[in-house]
């Protein structure tokens, strides 16, 4: 607890602000929702305990960091844990002890220069203050807080009056709580009462009528049955409530897998509109055959616009919808070569993508990161439907990957998804459960390691600006229609496309199927293999 307090120094004003403008202008993992906001945001969880904060706080902020705003999670618990070692009863919460209570609230204090100091000095966009929060003292604290630093303010206030929803909360988070190690669910449940009732006797909810009107706020009601939106006042605060509104907590699991194996991954070549090979036929029928065993009778199937995702659908024998969306990531004038044919003609744009294969745009294409800005409405529903089978393509998968197993930019493009493989994610308390189906079918393998030395001094400075913040230099790029009908093939001939410097290239279509992947671990942490099957 000493040390935590001795970081209450105080830095200059200068100091902060000199530091915040360096860290900003020098930030490049920082995408293009952070810069809808012009200042840092601190987002104030509001609620009783076992009223999911928590459980909203770690969700949107995965969500946040996905999306390309750097944003971390504070929750009081932890710092209250490491002022007082063992924790003994619910009367550590009761308003009259006087003692707790200021253990309490210094904890917040430290909290909250750990605050300023992410959002001031580690490049920081987004801080969720995570506790109960339930007090106007505190919250007036809070606001002063906020206010000495520049900072914005949105509140989360969760209010829950279901028993049921109270209870299983509990015994689903709780009972493992650091606060109860060995001790029994009854007991567990009964303490636990016992501290939500020490709380009410001091709870003041937000005020949206009289106290609480000028404040930024969502109140999300029994679970999201319903909202209560107050003055929400900039684009992140808008892009928070949307998220808040779609989030539900019924169970449900989400498969994911690549199309079967098509003739252009037998190939080598990367996008177009390839049709199955004869064993990506073979893993279309093995997926029926999934389906079936698992009896997902009640399984909504979602494919891309692409033909080897349609015929790995049909087979199923199932209604599907197409989204266009979910096609595969658009590699350009690159479209339907080879990796080896892409060094060859174009070593500079190879190297270029090995450098910073997240932000890297393809000429006349898209990047990784494009690539999950579109995805945003898929993640959406997801979060809202139930069972659903997603049959996509390589870099898709791996963004839809990345949200829910809280991937960062860097690992994002390098998440292995083997083709003939189905993966089942199941959401749990704070995270998702991640169980693996090899279908036994042979294919291609589609891996490319994460390259060993990404340092290349050798690539002009004009081509290593081109990535997803800037144009290309081009200014009349030539595309072609991703999707080809009878009476216009895939290799029909168009205009040559422009050039970038000392590069020359041949007519290509777009999309395209990237195939970098990273050996070790895939990419998943211990916690997220839990009972899979290794291929």
């Amino acid at each position: 607890m000493a040390a935590k307090q001795q970081r209450l120094a105080v830095v200059s004003d200068s100091q902060v602000e000199a530091k915040r403008t360096d860290l900003r202008a020098n930030e490049k993992k920082c995408s293009w929702a952070s810069y809808m906001t012009y200042s840092p945001t601190v987002i104030v969880m509001i609620g009783l305990p076992a009223r999911g904060k928590t459980y909203m706080a770690k969700k949107l902020t995965r969500y946040l960091n996905w999306i390309g705003v750097p944003t971390k999670v504070f929750n009081l618990g932890v710092y209250r844990r490491e002022a007082v070692k063992a924790y003994k009863s619910y009367d550590f919460f009761r308003h009259d002890n006087k003692e707790a209570m200021e253990i309490r609230k210094n904890c917040a204090l430290v909290a909250l220069q750990d605050v300023k100091g992410y959002l001031n000095e580690e490049g920081g966009q987004i801080a969720v203050f995570d506790a109960t929060n339930t007090t106007r003292e505190r919250r007036e604290l809070i606001l002063n807080f906020a206010k000495d630093n520049a900072y914005k303010l949105f509140f989360v206030e969760s209010i829950c009056d279901d028993p049921d929803v109270i209870a299983t909360n509990i015994l689903d988070v709780k009972v493992s709580s650091p606060d109860y190690p060995e001790r029994d669910r009854e007991s567990v449940m009964e303490d636990f009462l016992k501290r939500i009732e020490c709380y009410k006797v001091t709870y003041q909810p937000l005020d949206p009528d009289r106290h609480d009107k000028n404040l930024s706020f969502i109140q999300v009601i029994n679970v999201g049955r319903r909202f209560l939106v107050n003055r929400v006042q900039d684009y992140i605060q808008s892009k928070i409530v949307y998220y808040l509104m779609n989030i539900h907590v019924q169970s449900h699991s989400i498969y994911l897998c690549r199309h079967g194996e098509s003739h252009h991954n037998v190939e080598g070549q990367i996008g177009g509109d390839a049709e199955l090979s004869e064993r990506g036929k073979w893993f279309a029928a093995a997926l029926k055959e999934f389906v079936e065993e698992h009896h997902l009778s009640d399984l909504k199937v979602w494919t891309s616009q692409l033909r080897r995702t349609i015929q790995t659908a049909e087979e199923l024998g199932v209604p599907y919808e197409q989204w266009k969306i979910l096609n595969e990531i658009d590699a350009g004038v690159c479209e339907e070569m080879t990796y080896k044919t892409i060094e060859e003609k174009f070593p500079e744009e190879f190297a270029m993508r090995d450098q910073d294969k997240y932000h890297y745009r393809y000429p006349g294409g898209e990047s990784y990161q494009d690539l999950v800005q579109r995805l945003e409405p898929v993640i959406m529903e997801l979060e809202r439907q139930g069972n659903v089978l997603v049959i996509c393509h390589q870099a898709v998968m791996r963004c839809l990957l990345a949200y829910f197993l809280d991937k960062s930019a860097d690992d994002l493009p390098y998440l292995k998804c083997p083709l003939h493989t189905v993966l089942k994610l199941t959401p749990v308390a704070y995270g998702c459960k991640v169980d693996m189906f090899d279908l036994k079918v042979e294919a291609v393998n589609t891996h490319r390691d994460r390259p060993l030395n990404k340092v290349q001094t050798d690539v002009p400075p004009a081509v290593l600006r081109r990535n997803s913040f800037t144009p290309l230099s081009s200014q009349d790029q030539i595309k072609r229609p991703r999707l080809y009908s009878v009476g216009n093939p895939s290799q029909a001939i168009v205009s040559q496309a422009p050039t970038l410097p000392s590069m020359q290239f041949s007519e290509a279509s777009e999309g395209a199927e990237l195939l970098l992947c990273e050996d070790s671990l895939n990419g998943f942490s211990a916690a997220d293999t839990d009972d899979c099957d290794h291929s």
